[in-house]
């Protein structure tokens, strides 16, 4: 069963990859929807065989021997624990549910089989990354899942920014990658193994290692630690290194869906949880993650307060939210950080494939400007975003209350004896407040109002999802049923998974739920210790919750244009988080300009003046020269020829003369 989760996707992928034009669109599109479908089945099994019943164990089938050389001996091997069973489900039913999705969506693009075929390919990498029973397989996953998202966002290659956009995320992914692989290396170089029960039965005795390096002596699971995170910043796009997540909206709606709630940007939450047994022994390594998730939280969140396309709203709301979930791991609550990650999967697929809706209800404009009253002309997709928006938000007893509202207030416990705590505590409750804020404000500029039309408040041209132009003459209209289908179902689970799992991810129920695929110290007390906080704590993000919704309904509903007049008045302040505090222009200037001038001159000074001016080109023209010149020996006159013998009988006489005779 395990076998047929993970190469499923794969078999749906050489189906409609490798057959796709001779099988039709159409069939690709089953095919590999129904094969998604089928792997989701088979994933909800798993979930309950393995976490949910207290009987389940943790089982690793050997499929193949890869590699074995000196020391270095991997198996090719599926671990399938409660962990990977939650990561299975997140994977397959998000997955399956935008393959049907994209049936709808995609129904006019020439190229649906190429298409699925790529999202098929994305699912298996994923999946062959939470399935890893050590870090060189997983490495795999990790790379593959970096492809075939550089495919999915340059689908529509013939966009310029679809092509910059996947190429800035390969090279930003690059950038973490490197850092994940050089602990890769330096595990191996501690404990002879890359295999996960082998380096976690080793990773105890390597607390408080010294480690020489540079010259100087740090702590080894430190520094280990800390560039297996570098990893997991790229990947999941975090502060620094978050860059590319916003233009990834260059992608098709369905992929962004897929690369934000269930894929790619959860695979370092996923890495550093599976890897606990390291980062508990290593605490400075696990302040920095609190203080770099924080930072991203409230960093995006604030970004999030002024965009206006629909889609980068959400992205940056991913942004914000994987900020949270490195938080409660940065804590050492690696079971909070996962509950936000399953719970974050169902409303932010929900909100992204409900803004693919409303693009499709909008002939493909993205502009929450040119948007306005869209409640009545679509009121499914209305509510379901609305679902979505108290979820994320925090509304009780929705997902994102018992899982976004328990991250801080760990933050809040772990702040009595944590500077890193306080510091996350109030970065996490200022950031509640924005994410309602700029959450409410989508719904009210998209569904409420009065109709705006295309040009006004200022639009700076429109480009919509498939980057052609579409006029606004047609009413808006709802999604067809394949569309609306998965967003009842998203929809459900935004609602209910919370109420539903917390016992099991963070409660009661914890050990036997998770029968310690998660690893926590003796001295991690956080899961206990944020249910013994003052009960007003636990009242703030609902506060701030209120604060950010109320605000957005004055200034959108109540008073409108208020917007436009505190933007004229704060003009730096506006444009300062307009342009998302300028990190690509400085990064431009920092990285990119030199990266091309020092590429020029070794291409044009290097390789073109002194390698091929020197080498090929330089010799081959010193030979035209040579030729041409002896080329005008060859005059056709006699007398030129017999001036020429005779010039060298007599040199050879003269030779004879002097230097020939003995």
């Amino acid at each position: 069963m395990y076998t047929a989760i993970v190469f499923l996707p794969l078999l749906g992928f050489l189906a409609a990859g490798i057959f796709g034009r001779a099988l039709g669109a159409r069939a690709a599109e089953l095919i590999t929807t129904s094969l998604l479908v089928i792997s989701a089945i088979l994933s909800w099994a798993t979930f309950i065989q393995v976490a949910w019943m207290p009987s389940g164990t943790t089982t690793v089938p050997v499929l193949a021997s890869w590699i074995n050389s000196g020391s270095l001996k991997i198996d090719w091997a599926l671990r399938v624990d409660s962990l990977t069973a939650v990561m299975l489900v997140v994977v397959t039913s998000v997955s399956s549910l935008v393959h049907l999705y994209s049936m709808g969506y995609m129904h006019e693009d020439p190229h649906r089989s190429r298409f699925f075929a790529y999202l098929s390919l994305f699912t298996f990498a994923m999946l062959m990354l939470v399935t890893a029973d050590n870090l060189v397989q997983m490495f795999f996953g990790w790379e593959g899942v970096g492809l075939a998202s550089y495919l999915l966002i340059g689908f529509w290659y013939e966009k310029p920014s679809a092509n910059a956009a996947a190429i800035k995320a390969f090279v930003v992914n690059r950038v973490g990658d490197f850092g994940f692989a050089l602990g890769i290396f330096l595990v191996f170089a501690l404990t002879q193994s890359v295999t996960f029960d082998a380096i976690f039965a080793a990773a105890p005795g390597l607390a408080n290692k010294p480690l020489h390096v540079f010259g100087m002596n740090v702590d080894a699971m430190t520094i280990t630690c800390l560039l297996l995170f570098m990893g997991a910043m790229g990947k999941s796009a975090q502060f620094l290194l978050h860059t590319w997540l916003p233009d990834a909206m260059e992608g098709p709606t369905p992929v962004s869906a897929l690369i934000h709630a269930a894929t790619m940007v959860t695979a370092g939450v996923f890495m550093v949880a599976r890897l606990s047994p390291l980062f508990e022994q290593a605490p400075a390594a696990l302040t920095v993650v609190t203080i770099v998730g924080a930072t991203t939280a409230i960093f995006a969140a604030s970004v999030g307060l002024v965009q206006n396309d629909i889609k980068r709203v959400i992205a940056y709301s991913t942004c914000s939210q994987l900020g949270y979930m490195f938080v409660a791991l940065g804590l050492g609550g690696y079971s909070l950080g996962i509950f936000h990650l399953f719970t974050h999967a169902f409303f932010k697929a929900l909100l992204f494939l409900g803004a693919g809706s409303v693009i499709h209800a909008m002939h493909h404009e993205q502009d929450m400007r040119n948007m306005g009253g869209l409640h009545k002309d679509i009121p499914f997709t209305f509510w379901m975003m609305t679902i979505g928006t108290l979820a994320l938000t925090g509304f009780p007893l929705t997902a994102g209350y018992f899982s976004k509202d328990a991250i801080i207030e760990a933050a809040y416990a772990s702040a009595t004896h944590s500077s890193a705590g306080v510091y996350a505590f109030l970065l996490t409750v200022i950031a509640a407040g924005f994410t309602s804020f700029y959450s409410w404000r989508l719904v009210f500029m998209t569904f409420f109002g009065e109709r705006r039309a295309h040009g006004s408040d200022a639009h700076h041209g429109h480009h919509d999802d498939h980057g052609h132009g579409h006029g606004h003459d047609h009413q808006p209209h709802e999604s067809p049923v394949v569309m609306l289908l998965p967003l009842a179902l998203l929809g459900f689970g935004a609602l209910a998974a919370g109420i539903v799992f917390h016992d099991y991810f963070i409660g009661h129920n914890y050990d036997h739920f998770w029968k310690g695929a998660l690893f926590t110290g003796k001295d991690n007390h956080i899961l206990h210790a944020m249910h013994e906080i003052p009960h007003v704590v636990g009242l703030i993000p609902f506060f701030m919750m209120l604060g950010g919704f109320l605000l957005a309904w004055y200034i959108y509903i109540v008073a409108p244009g208020t917007a436009q007049r505190l933007a004229a008045a704060n003009p730096l302040l506006y444009k300062f988080l307009l342009n998302k505090w300028y990190f690509d222009e400085l990064y431009n200037f920092i990285f990119v300009r030199p990266a091309f001038w020092l590429g020029r001159l070794f291409w044009k000074g290097g390789d073109g003046r002194i390698i091929d001016g020197l080498g090929p080109d330089g010799v081959s023209a010193r030979v035209i020269d040579v030729t041409q010149r002896v080329v005008r020996l060859q005059s056709g006159y006699v007398y030129h020829y017999a001036f020429a013998m005779l010039i060298g009988v007599a040199a050879l006489i003269s030779w004879y003369l002097v230097g020939g005779v003995h």
